[in-house]
């Protein structure tokens, strides 16, 4: 293979030097030849590959194979100019088959090969190409915008991101040099016409001035080499040209040409047995031929009713299956006749999710290279990443009294939010620069309730251009159920779950940290820090630092709150980084009225303390913070309330009744480092 790749430059510097050689004749019918090879060798690959980017050296091989034909056409022309038309044994024979005796059925029919591929193959391939590259160079923001959404929802991880962006590029280089390179086949084209007119005027010339001969063997000797010298190139140039055009015509799929075709066109057995029967009713016109038309249309009818009765079969089977289901009920009645199988029926799952039935063939099939399961597993691996938790296995059922396009996620066998997706819809969402509207129909993203629409697949490409973002539904759904889990992720975390936390702890962290639960902490108690920072955003991957502050004050301080927010100033870095925006945080500040109320009315019992104000003040505080929030809210990815460490447990559990997904942060979980923003201050109407 080594040497093999350091011979394909000496190759292409010789064949440039090709133009100035003089070829012997054994030697340029083994250049005819190895072009034919080649040019066989790119059709047929074209047909085999899934992507276009599997060929993408085929920009080059087509300048290298047009320069390659120039430097055969010129030695052909120089052979045929000083050797009386003896340019080898490729040619002779060409021209033999193709004018069969006869110069002007000959010159007739090379002429037709000649604008079939100009007129019709090259011309259609430079304007597919031209319009392939314009549209995917505009589609490409479109694309990388998807790209970051996905990675940020957490449905990739980085590095699929950096192959999808690469991806994208490659395709975009790919397509604008198909488009240069769709014009080297165009000027060979046009080359090998004035190729065929030098070397047939200036044989006639050559022959009759400087060769003595008369017109008629001039013209016998002359045209024989000239067609055969224009075909030997031309079919090789054809071939070439409409490999170009498959490659740039193929739409996205993921089987080779074959297989598309196989599949694709004998989908529908009915149209098969129509079009045989078509063929058979051309036997009663008069004169017209009958055994093609039989023989055809007899084979297209045998076909179309095998694939018929196949269909039929899977129906039936699919029957067969319904029918089984249909007498469950009576073996059910067996079953639970043992009281000991009802209580697998009284089980509450975690988390599922339930799905109308058009969604059901969505989930199972395949989405590119990974399935619907294979997307909620690459999004656990992402959650588990960066929170430190890993979710519990999502059951998948079918619902048939929701509506077809609907799913139900489900927390603890209770539901928590649904959606609505359309299967052969793409997603269409507006970052806020998009250069136009697109029809489709508008709803609701069902994850973060951004306006949006649905627009169909045709629409793709245009709205990629405009500016949109476009998600798939599945990705939809996944996005929808990320958001569900992290918003749940403090209801499931289980004992368990803490348990095998801490047995990884003792693998990878330090030995000094053993025992601590329950010796210091008690497993319920350290579950409850771990719940409490989950529910507000704070992840607990840093377990060895969460562990090592319980043990550090768990001896003095058995307020379970009280120990999370030793905890959370401790994950300062990390709160930072989970909530700051280039090295900023905007907030909204409480007065100091407001901290030195709530502070005066926290009240304690036994271990615990809770936060004691009138109805009036909850209100008023409340109503103070919605206010803020709404009146800077284009400012404000996640409201974020600052206060001071000593009531910022209080402040958040008032606010969390009231508003969700606000953060309460306090002075104390924030790096010096960062830059702090107050946009906002929330103040009582007395102290106004």
């Amino acid at each position: 293979m080594r040497r093999l790749t350091a011979l394909i430059p000496v190759f292409v510097v010789f064949v440039v030097l090709l133009i100035l050689i003089p070829l012997p004749t054994g030697l340029l019918d083994t250049m005819f030849v190895l072009n034919i090879t080649v040019s066989v060798i790119m059709l047929l690959t074209t047909m085999y590959i899934r992507d276009t980017l599997q060929f993408s050296i085929l920009p080059t091989l087509l300048l290298i194979t047009t320069v390659a034909r120039i430097a055969l056409n010129v030695s052909s022309a120089r052979l045929i100019l000083s050797n009386s038309g003896k340019a080898g044994k490729v040619i002779k024979t060409f021209g033999d088959f193709v004018l069969g005796g006869n110069v002007v059925v000959g010159f007739v029919v090379f002429l037709i090969i000649i604008a079939v591929q100009f007129f019709v193959i090259v011309k259609g391939s430079e304007r597919v190409a031209e319009v392939a590259a314009r549209f995917t160079l505009d589609a490409m923001p479109g694309k990388q915008m998807a790209i970051d959404a996905d990675l940020s929802a957490g449905i990739i991880n980085e590095q699929e991101a950096v192959a999808r962006r690469q991806k994208v590029q490659r395709e975009a280089d790919f397509f604008g040099a198909m488009d240069g390179a769709s014009k080297f086949v165009k000027g060979d084209s046009i080359l090998s016409i004035l190729v065929v007119v030098v070397n047939f005027v200036g044989g006639l010339i050559a022959g009759m001035v400087q060769g003595g001969h008369s017109f008629n063997e001039v013209l016998n000797i002359y045209s024989i080499a000239t067609v055969g010298d224009g075909l030997a190139s031309q079919l090789p140039s054809l071939m070439i040209s409409i490999a170009t055009g498959i490659v740039v015509t193929r739409a996205a799929s993921n089987e080779s040409f074959d297989v598309d075709i196989s599949r694709q066109f004998l989908s529908q057995p009915y149209a098969l047995i129509i079009t045989g029967g078509v063929l058979l009713c051309f036997i009663a016109i008069p004169g017209f031929p009958r055994l093609a038309p039989i023989t055809i249309g007899s084979l297209l009818i045998f076909l179309g009713l095998r694939l018929l009765r196949a269909s039929n079969a899977s129906v039936s089977e699919a029957a067969a299956a319904d029918t089984e289901l249909s007498h469950r009920p009576l073996r059910e009645a067996e079953y639970y006749k043992n009281p000991e199988n009802i209580y697998d029926l009284i089980a509450v799952e975690p988390m599922e999710m339930e799905l109308g039935y058009s969604l059901i063939a969505m989930v199972n099939k395949k989405n590119g290279t990974s399935s619907f399961v294979d997307r909620i597993v690459m999004l656990r691996k992402q959650f588990a990443v960066e929170t430190g938790m890993v979710f519990p296995t999502v059951r998948l059922r079918d619902n048939s009294l929701i509506s077809p396009n609907q799913y139900i996620i489900k927390v603890k066998g209770e539901e928590v939010a649904r959606g609505e997706v359309l299967i052969d819809y793409y997603l269409a969402l507006d970052p806020g620069n998009v250069k136009g509207e697109i029809e489709g129909i508008d709803v609701v993203e069902p994850a973060y309730g951004i306006p949006s629409k649905w627009i169909l697949r045709s629409e793709k490409e245009n709205a990629e251009v405009l500016g949109y973002t476009l998600i798939d539904p599945v990705s939809v759904i996944i996005t929808h159920l990320s958001e569900v889990i992290k918003h749940h992720a403090f209801e499931l975390l289980g004992k368990k779950d803490v348990e095998n936390l801490l047995e990884n702890v003792k693998k990878t962290g330090r030995a000094s940290l053993e025992g601590v639960v329950p010796d210091y902490i008690s497993l319920v108690d350290f579950h409850k820090i771990l719940s409490n920072l989950l529910k507000e955003f704070v992840p607990i991957k840093d377990m060895e630092t969460i562990i090592g502050v319980v043990a550090e004050n768990a001896v003095t301080v058995k307020d379970v709150d009280v120990l999370t927010e030793c905890v959370r100033q401790a994950l300062k870095r990390t709160i930072t980084r989970t909530f700051t925006k280039d090295g900023s945080l905007v907030v909204i500040a409480l007065s100091p009225r407001i901290e030195k109320l709530v502070m005066g009315n926290v009240k304690r019992a036994e271990n615990k303390t809770y936060l004691h104000l009138e109805p009036e003040i909850v209100t008023e505080i409340v109503e103070g913070v919605k206010a803020q929030i709404d009146k800077h809210k284009n400012l404000l990815t996640t409201p974020i309330i600052l206060t001071s460490s000593a009531i910022r447990v209080y402040v958040s559990r008032l606010l969390e009744q009231f508003i969700p997904n606000v953060a309460v942060l306090s002075f104390s979980e924030i790096e010096n480092s960062v830059q702090i923003l107050a946009i906002g201050n929330v103040d009582l109407k007395e102290a106004s």
